[in-house]
């Protein structure tokens, strides 16, 4: 069984519902956790359910901030970050021709451009101990591309290549970077798609159904344990068989 206690894990996007998952398998052995997110509601709940963990109202795509929050999250973790997991991300969909250039800065800024800032500062408290996990969360359709996603499809593609030239950057100073791309997982999205286009999606997953937010959270458990110390500049695909790399 994995055991993440004395692990310290900077979690964002943590209201959504892919975060909230992670936040309850990471919870739930015994890891200490920053939950960030932008939802003071859902950022109250989290705080109801788990009085355990830190949460820090944090808007990533601030970026003149990013340095002086990854100083609080180490000051609050008695200065030591384990594992950073970016799970933050928007999506602003609209065909190429009809999607404005705001769209497409926006979520290449939060999506890319933070998660970078976000890996370059901890990478930085991450080298004094010479140790260190990062996990990005990305998507299938970063290899696959898709209909009305241009924007999100290009952030999503660049995180991966960012992953495999941080992992390469700082492997020989242990510290590991990988990325995990969900499919087509359940969620308040999936669930507004009618039947009928929902059974046509789900006959292109060999195993014949959407996954489960739980489905990636036990991914990210696994990479920020020991038992992936020797994996790094890895995408661990979790979409049922829709998509092999």
């Amino acid at each position: 069984m994995i055991d993440l206690k004395n692990t310290n894990i900077i979690l964002t996007g943590s209201t959504g519902a892919i975060g909230g998952s992670i936040l309850e398998k990471l919870n739930s052995v015994s890891a200490n956790i920053i939950a960030t997110g932008t939802n003071q509601n859902k950022l109250d709940s989290i705080k109801e359910k788990y009085s355990n963990i830190i949460v820090k109202k944090f808007d990533i795509s601030n970026h003149d901030l990013i340095e002086g929050f990854i100083e609080d999250c180490q000051n609050a973790f008695e200065n030591k970050i384990d594992v950073l997991i970016n799970n933050a991300g928007i999506t602003l969909d609209n065909l190429s021709i009809r999607m404005k250039e705001e769209e497409w800065n926006r979520v290449m800024d939060i999506n890319l451009t933070s998660s970078f800032l976000l890996s370059k500062f901890v990478i930085k408290k991450m080298l004094k101990k010479k140790e260190g996990k990062i996990i990005n969360i990305t998507s299938i359709v970063g290899h696959t591309g898709n209909i009305g996603q241009v924007n999100y499809a290009a952030s999503k593609a660049g995180l991966i290549g960012m992953s495999k030239s941080l992992a390469q950057e700082y492997g020989k100073k242990n510290i590991k970077v990988n990325c995990i791309s969900p499919g087509f997982i359940k969620s308040e999205m999936t669930d507004k798609i009618n039947d009928n286009h929902k059974k046509v999606m789900q006959e292109k997953i060999p195993l014949g159904r959407f996954g489960i937010p739980e489905d990636v959270a036990n991914v990210v458990t696994f990479l920020s344990s020991e038992l992936s110390d020797y994996i790094t500049g890895e995408t661990i695909h979790v979409n049922g068989g829709m998509y092999f790399s």
